[in-house]
């Protein structure tokens, strides 16, 4: 769902398959505190700063990425 997600919203982004690679599972572990669910979005800003996201959570999603929903 959240690959999907990204696909609708025209996103960007990298998949790492933490079950198949250490590092990228080491890499996961450090940014989320030790939590190796998935989906884990980890989202880099332009001025650098990171947020997190554990799980698929649209409304943060939205919020970190400035995407408005329309009101029905």
């Amino acid at each position: 769902m959240l690959k999907d997600y990204l696909k609708e919203k025209s996103l960007s982004f990298t998949e790492k398959l933490v079950d198949l690679d250490e590092t990228a599972k080491t890499e996961m572990a450090a940014s989320s505190g030790g939590f190796l669910g998935v989906p884990f979005v980890s989202v880099v800003k332009d001025d650098g700063t990171k947020e997190t996201v554990v799980g698929f959570d649209k409304g943060k999603l939205n919020a970190i990425l400035g995407i408005q929903q329309g009101i029905i």
